[in-house]
């Protein structure tokens, strides 16, 4: 058992006067809890620093939440109480309203402290002993002028097992959610009523019961994209619209982009055995300075330390001694008897169940009005000093009333009636009568509530070493965008390091509005890291998201006998409103290439705009398409005269073919023509010449019979002389002339000949001149066709795949550093681009 603590002397309040009997008060019985109540001035703060003393003396660990700032006073001792270590801390207004110097103020401090602490007993050697029992740290939630906290250790997942544990950890779950839920404004909500705490508590049971942390970006993607698809009986869209859920992603999201929020991510985890005890063991007084923090942020970081120290209370072993303390030095409006704040379920839980761990509560306001004094019914030690009216001494009695059936209601009534400053009632169902005392000299120097600009101060002045603001490891990393290098390359990340270097990104999969596609794993991890010369712990695999985009071109254009089909994809590296399609040509894949599911315990890389809007994705999609319709364009060849047509799949071989096939045809009808004009001209030629050449062989034969008939005369003449005979001379001349006209004619028939022959070769010749134009017209025909180029109509255009690729990559830590390298080949088009 604990040494028993100092509190001061018995009082009588007949006489007026201190009494000789030290009160003592053994720790053990804190076990069962206290409630410290009194008005403002009435030393309720002396009284509360005096049992934190006793506490630490005797070495037991605490947690002090200080809402107002006056426990940051347990660091405020001085074994030498030397003028120069009250200095510091004296208010120069104070001395100047006295008429003093700070030096001169802090002289009689120092003074007045060593005459009141030797009026008690008390010499510097307990100062000393007290400065060395516990080690003292002042931290501040959301600041930095302390030690930070970071609450994102509160979102870890519970180091005891699921199962086991269940209820346990669904209580944690349960006052986690509604401290975050208060953050950002939903108050009062019903666990059992509101859609927001059910959907948060089963992505947090879903977490946790697989052993998996969350983070705040981790549990805004699961809101968006929760882990499940039902809800109870019904299907997660009827229960709770994406639409819906949405808003309440963008209401936690605010908290995590607002820059006043993120001292909330910097500092130590909020883990309740290094809160009490230092590393060395040594047990410790974390103080807790919540004076900065708004209302609301308060209620979120003192339900989230209940939370916290009811799961380490419940993995304790049963105690029937003080293990450790739980100090609350102002529980307005954190135990209202009618409202139900984030904070009152843990408390009560805590109230009516830490006994058996060892671990107790003090509970301390000025308001007895606005308690829930049922709750208070398990607090076995009431301090009560002076009240300030009579209706808030009516309400504390009532509620003693209910936590000591049978107490004397008019004798308690008259004590707290003639209670004095520094003289408190301490009711002890322990004890078998109230005892009525004047608190001790406090060892440490009681100056009021300091300001959030002295705490560094008092922090060095306890030896704390403050860490530097370092972003918390379970946030996502950021990490740098593959380049479109044709190799794959290692490119180095920045990451935060605490004991290792953390995998960048988050668990669970950024809500796509839209398509996705997981790009296949085509380089195993030693491969990629031998390519890029890489040596190096392997930490896992980061999915970068990038923009597919693949489209099914059908361009069909009879006029043009052109039937074609292509496919034509891109894959968009970088997020940009205004994207450059060609630059970005990818190979196309069938719809079979891509995996159906991520591979298991990757990370994911968040989702930057114009990604993250359904309705910038749905103007890329509309962007891709009239991309399409402006720049492919088909090349047609067409011959307009000759209607011969043919598309990039005909070549220059066989399109010529198709010309002289179909020139062919309109050349021989051409040439017929021809042949038809020159025919008729030939045959009347050929016909005269015919004509003439018969009359040139009947004149001919004419001409051989007038010749002989000629000669036969001739010869008759000459017989005639010889026989003395005598024809008439006429007969023989007429003979002559004919045969002369008969010779004539055989020469004019001659010369008609040779004129129709030369007009026939002539005419021969001019049609084969005629013909020979006319296939020269024909080969200079064949040539005179152009190339056109067809672009698509948009609805030609049928996109088969539009989305966000999840794009995979090994990362490694060399040197403490992130190294990257594409888990897949090289994916552009490179001669496209």
């Amino acid at each position: 058992m604990a040494s028993k603590w100092y509190l001061g002397k018995r009082y009588d309040l007949d006489a007026g006067k201190l009494l000789d009997e030290i009160v003592y008060y053994d720790p053990d019985d804190l076990t069962t809890h206290a409630f410290i109540v009194g008005m403002t001035g009435s030393g309720k703060t002396g009284l509360a620093i005096t049992l934190l003393e006793e506490a630490a003396l005797t070495q037991i660990p605490a947690l002090l939440i200080d809402p107002k700032g006056d426990l940051t006073n347990v660091g405020l001792h001085f074994p030498e109480l030397r003028p120069e270590d009250f200095a510091p801390w004296v208010s120069p207004e104070e001395a100047r309203r006295e008429g003093k110097t700070v030096e001169q103020k802090a002289k009689e401090l120092a003074e007045l402290w060593r005459k009141g602490l030797a009026s008690w007993g008390i010499g510097p050697e307990r100062i000393r002993q007290l400065s060395e029992s516990v080690a003292f740290t002042i931290f501040t939630p959301g600041s930095d002028a302390g030690v930070p906290i970071s609450i994102l250790a509160s979102l870890a997942a519970p180091t005891i097992p699921w199962e086991g544990n269940q209820e346990l950890i669904l209580e944690r779950i349960n006052g986690t959610v509604t401290a975050l839920l208060g953050l950002v404004g939903l108050d009062d909500v019903d666990p059992l009523q509101s859609r927001e705490h059910i959907l948060l508590s089963n992505i947090f049971r879903h977490a946790w019961s697989q052993g998996q942390d969350l983070t705040l970006a981790e549990l805004i993607l699961q809101v968006q994209n929760p882990p499940f698809d039902k809800l109870g009986v019904f299907d997660l869209e009827t229960f709770f619209p994406a639409k819906d859920r949405m808003a309440l992603a963008m209401r936690l999201n605010n908290i995590l982009a607002a820059p006043t929020f993120q001292p909330w991510l910097q500092g130590v985890p909020l883990d309740i055995p290094s809160l009490l005890w230092t590393p060395e063991g040594k047990p410790r007084h974390s103080v807790f300075y919540l004076a900065h923090l708004s209302d609301r942020e308060r209620m979120f970081f003192v339900t989230l330390l209940f939370a916290a120290v009811e799961t380490w209370m419940r993995t304790q072993p049963g105690s029937d001694a003080l293990r450790a303390l739980l100090y609350f030095d102002e529980i307005y409006g954190y135990l209202p008897p009618t409202a139900n704040p984030p904070s009152k379920p843990p408390l009560l839980r805590m109230l009516k169940q830490a006994r058996a761990f060892g671990l107790g509560l003090i509970l301390v306001t000025q308001n007895p009005v606005d308690i829930d004094y049922k709750a208070l019914s398990n607090a076995g030690t009431w301090f009560i000093g002076r009240l300030q009216t009579e209706r808030d001494k009516q309400r504390l009695l009532d509620g003693l009333e209910g936590a000591a059936p049978g107490m004397d209601r008019g004798a308690y009534d008259d004590l707290i009636s003639r209670l004095r400053k520094r003289v408190f009632l301490l009711h002890n169902v322990h004890e078998r009568e109230p005892v009525i005392y004047h608190t001790r000299w406090a060892m440490n120097y009681l100056p009021g509530p300091l300001t959030r600009a002295q705490i560094p101060l008092l922090n060095r002045l306890l030896g704390v070493k403050t860490p530097s603001p370092t972003a918390a490891a379970t946030e996502p990393q950021a990490a740098p965008r593959a380049s479109a290098a044709a190799a794959p390359t290692a490119r180095p990340v920045t990451a935060h390091h605490e004991a290792r270097v953390k995998l960048p990104g988050t668990a669970t999969r950024p809500r796509v509005p839209g398509e996705e596609y997981f790009w296949p794993l085509e380089i195993p991890a030693a491969k990629a890291a031998k390519q890029a010369g890489l040596e190096g712990e392997y930490l896992g695999l980061v999915y970068r998201p990038a923009l597919w985009a693949q489209a099914r071109i059908t361009i069909v254009r009879p006029k043009y006998d052109l039937d074609w089909e292509g496919l034509f994809a891109a894959l968009v590296e970088e997020p940009s409103r205004r994207v450059d399609w060609d630059a970005w040509r990818a190979q196309p894949h069938d719809p079979d290439f891509f995996d159906p599911e991520p591979v298991d315990d990757a990370h994911f890389l968040p989702l930057e705009p114009p990604w993250t809007r359904a309705s910038d994705l749905k103007r890329l999609r509309s962007d891709f398409v009239t991309y399409l319709t402006r720049h492919v364009r088909i090349p047609v060849r067409v011959h307009k005269r000759l209607k011969v047509y043919a598309g990039p799949d005909v070549s220059e071989a066989r399109f010529k073919r198709l010309l002289r096939e179909a020139a062919r045809k309109g050349l021989e009808k051409e040439l017929e023509k021809v042949r038809q004009k020159y025919r008729r001209k030939l045959e009347r030629l050929k016909d005269k010449l015919a004509k003439e050449e018969r009359e040139l062989a009947q004149e001919m034969a004419e001409y051989e019979q007038r010749k002989q008939e000629e000669w036969a005369t001739h010869a008759e003449n000459i017989l005639g002389l010889f026989l003395g005979k005598r024809r008439r001379l006429t007969t023989s001349l007429s003979k002559r002339r004919m045969t002369k006209q008969v010779l004539a004619d055989i020469t004019e028939s001659r010369e008609a000949i040779a004129r129709y022959k030369e007009q026939i070769q002539e005419m021969e010749e001019e049609m084969n001149e005629a013909m020979d134009e006319v296939r020269e017209k024909w080969a200079e025909l064949l040539e005179e066709y152009e190339t056109l180029t067809v672009r698509p109509y948009k609805r030609e255009v049928h996109v088969e795949m539009f989305g966000i690729a999840w794009m995979p990559y090994h990362v490694f830590e060399v040197d403490g550093e992130l190294e990257d390298v594409p888990a897949f080949h090289e994916p552009h088009d490179e001669e496209a681009a």
